[in-house]
């Protein structure tokens, strides 16, 4: 690489070494190799708010992120975001949907929506700058193939890398792994995990 790329992880499990934070740990450590400097955001470890719905952070227009009327976590968290050159979103699938930690997460990213009063619906802030790059990691107790098509934790994945500027190249859906205590990530996945690693760099 000509320039270190700086790639932010964000991640949504609840759980020390789930499968989750086996596949993010492998892209993490393929990204480290190839020269890329890696932050991770656990959100199980960071307090923040729930969203208000007051809509006072999308009133002022412009590509930077509105102003939450909270002062809590989010803030250092949406600095983050703005600083990395790239995204991991990842999330395991709890009743059909990201889990709830993430959903909070999901929810009070509308700073980067501009939705001024009067307005139909919002129009996201970096649409017209140029895209980053984003890959998501899903995974489930039924087959990875139900995951992918049927649950919504994908396309809510997607729709956080949508919003925060960034286009999706590549996805990891991990199934059937909760049939039995201490799961391993497959090496099939840890490959792919690995291989994904190069569509952000």
């Amino acid at each position: 690489m000509s320039q270190m790329i700086r790639i932010l992880a964000i991640n949504g499990s609840y759980r020390d070494d789930g499968i989750t934070d086996q596949a993010v740990e492998a892209t993490v450590k393929a990204l480290r190799k190839s020269g890329a400097e890696v932050d991770t955001i656990l959100l199980r470890e960071h307090q923040f708010e729930f969203c208000l719905n007051c809509r006072a952070c999308t009133q002022e227009p412009g590509d930077a992120p509105g102003e939450c009327v909270h002062e809590d976590g989010m803030r250092e968290l949406v600095d983050r975001i703005e600083r990395a050159d790239g995204y991991i979103l990842a999330a395991p699938t709890n009743f059909g949907s990201v889990t709830a930690i993430f959903k909070r997460f999901m929810e009070r990213l509308v700073v980067y929506a501009y939705w001024p009063w009067g307005a139909h619906s919002p129009a996201f802030r970096k649409a017209s700058l140029p895209q980053k790059k984003a890959i998501v990691f899903s995974s489930c107790a039924a087959p990875g193939l139900l995951g992918r098509w049927i649950y919504g934790t994908n396309k809510q994945l997607k729709m956080t890398a949508q919003t925060i500027g960034a286009e999706t190249v590549g996805t990891l859906v991990t199934g059937l792994i909760a049939g039995e205590p201490g799961a391993r990530l497959p090496e099939r996945m840890r490959r792919r995990a690995e291989t994904l690693a190069e569509k952000l760099t």
